[in-house]
């Protein structure tokens, strides 16, 4: 590959393909253009010439003349295919495909290996933000205890005009879709499982831990009932999205996604809108704070433009953690959080799966809510967890290792002071 002249196979001209065609006219210093394009819609009418695109993934692949594979695509099986082949025929490979990433992350760190083939994703973990190259080499040797933050700018957007604009749910994703920060199938953003999916990706750089996606709980924004509403504005708090992964002192790791109510004088309060924002805690530097675009076609474009420009000087991910950090384990048995819970009559949660139960409160206007103590891994296991009408946000705490005692040796329970109405148990 000649590192001084980019050719570029690109496979997707969506949203973010778009962009970095926008990026690279603007980056005349950077000698990287577009050789040809793969795409699967025949129909669709597309503003450069009609020869500058294929409808077959093998004549970008095997065309001599492209040195770099581009994938931009929302299809993860799809984007497994190119990328595989790609790697297999010694094409270095840029992609901003989380879902596809985070399922075969340890295959595909093998195939690097294997092949001498670089595979770069910096758009895949907070899109503009240049998080995964610093986690690789400016912390390379800085022991991290943390790493926590808003890393989907969809459902930041959603809670930002929900809680700023007074939008219902339904009407902050409307807006979100139409200005392109959401998908016109949201479920990966709202669920929980886009976040979660760069979380393995934050792991695998952070603390060379290679984990599983079905392995991380995630909680997603679609549940969030009125009463965690309200309780977040009568305690003057801050509802956010939020991933983190916490060295425990045992020696492994708890993490999860979470709707996660924020203090105001905390940075991610003030992460809006399509905004992401990640905070790293560390032996030596301490606390430090990215704070970037998370959502959007030029965002995105420019880290994937970034990693472009990391191929003309050699650069690749040497994962070094993995070697340094080969027993460390996510262990969810061994964490806990503190959450809020609501509910309804119909639906209640268990309260044998809580260590403790703080507060207990039942409104005629809103329904139940608790607030406890519980296990991730007993909250992951929870029958009640996804019932409908049960909704779950955590505290202002971080996560940490299990310290308090079971249920049946906690003192009682005690009656929250946030209002007036009788508490009446359905547990």
């Amino acid at each position: 590959m000649n590192r001084n002249d980019i050719r570029i196979g690109l496979f997707g001209f969506g949203v973010v393909g778009q962009g970095l065609h926008t990026v690279l006219e603007r980056t005349p210093g950077l000698r990287a253009r577009i050789g040809r394009i793969g795409v699967k819609d025949r129909t669709k009418a597309r503003n450069l010439p009609a020869e500058l695109f294929t409808f077959d993934r093998d004549e970008v692949l095997d065309d001599p003349t492209l040195n770099v594979i581009v994938e931009l695509i929302d299809d993860a099986d799809e984007a497994y295919r190119i990328v595989t082949g790609a790697l297999r025929r010694g094409k270095a490979v840029v992609t901003a495909n989380k879902k596809m990433l985070a399922e075969h992350l340890q295959e595909l760190i093998e195939l690097q290996r294997e092949t001498n083939t670089p595979l770069l994703y910096e758009a895949a973990a907070c899109a503009s933000l240049p998080v995964i190259r610093n986690l690789e080499e400016y912390y390379d040797t800085d022991l991290l205890e943390a790493v926590e933050g808003i890393i989907n700018g969809s459902t930041n957007y959603i809670l930002t005009a929900m809680h700023r604009d007074a939008l219902t749910f339904a009407a902050a994703l409307r807006k979100a879709q139409e200005l392109g920060f959401a998908e016109s199938n949201p479920a990966l953003d709202v669920e929980g499982l886009d976040a979660r999916n760069k979380l393995v990706l934050l792991l695998a750089h952070a603390f060379g831990l290679v984990a599983r996606p079905e392995d991380i709980l995630a909680v997603g924004i679609t549940g969030i009932s009125d009463l965690a509403s309200s309780y977040a504005r009568e305690k003057g708090l801050v509802l956010k999205l939020v991933a983190e992964a916490r060295r425990l002192p045992n020696g492994g790791v708890a993490a999860a996604v979470l709707p996660t109510l924020v203090r105001p004088e905390h940075e991610l309060a003030r992460v809006q809108d399509e905004y992401n924002g990640l905070i790293t805690q560390s032996n030596f530097a301490d606390r430090q704070f990215f704070l970037g675009k998370g959502a959007g076609a030029v965002p995105t474009a420019s880290a994937v433009l970034s990693d472009l420009s990391a191929l003309t000087y050699g650069y690749r991910y040497e994962y070094k953690k993995l070697h340094q950090e080969s027993t460390l384990a996510l262990t969810p048995t061994d964490a806990e959080a503190d959450v809020l819970v609501t509910f309804g009559a119909e639906h209640a949660p268990d309260r044998a799966d809580f260590s403790a139960i703080h507060e207990y409160f039942h409104s005629q206007e809103l329904g139940y809510y608790l607030t406890g103590t519980i296990g991730l891994d007993q909250l992951a296991q929870a029958a009640w967890l996804r019932l409908p009408g049960i909704s779950i946000v955590r505290l202002p705490t971080p996560l940490r290792a299990v310290t308090t005692a079971p249920a049946s040796e906690t003192g009682p329970v005690v009656r929250a002071a946030w209002a007036t109405d009788e508490a009446v148990s359905p547990l």
